[in-house]
């Protein structure tokens, strides 16, 4: 498991995901899609996740357009980040 007490880490990697689904978290609060405490949540999800070496890989593996991608299956975000894609 993750170290829980990392939460700049893990704002990058909830923020890293975003970008290569093509999600814009500022716009996103913008607009009013997101809120802040919901990106809060989605950041404290991320701490607790069994899954961060594979999100490592994940991330490492994405090359090319962002946007084209889903979130991993593994991500306890993913239904909810890809939610906020833009469509």
């Amino acid at each position: 498991m993750s170290d829980p007490g990392d939460t700049d880490f893990h704002f990058w990697m909830t923020r890293s995901v975003g970008r290569c689904i093509g999600l814009n978290f500022s716009r996103a609060i913008d607009d009013g899609r997101l809120s802040t405490e919901d990106y809060l949540s989605l950041v404290q999800a991320c701490q607790g996740c069994e899954h961060v070496a594979s999100c490592q890989h994940w991330l490492g593996g994405q090359k090319g357009c962002p946007g084209k991608n889903r979130a991993p299956e593994f991500c306890p975000n993913a239904r909810k980040l890809d939610a906020l894609r833009p469509h």
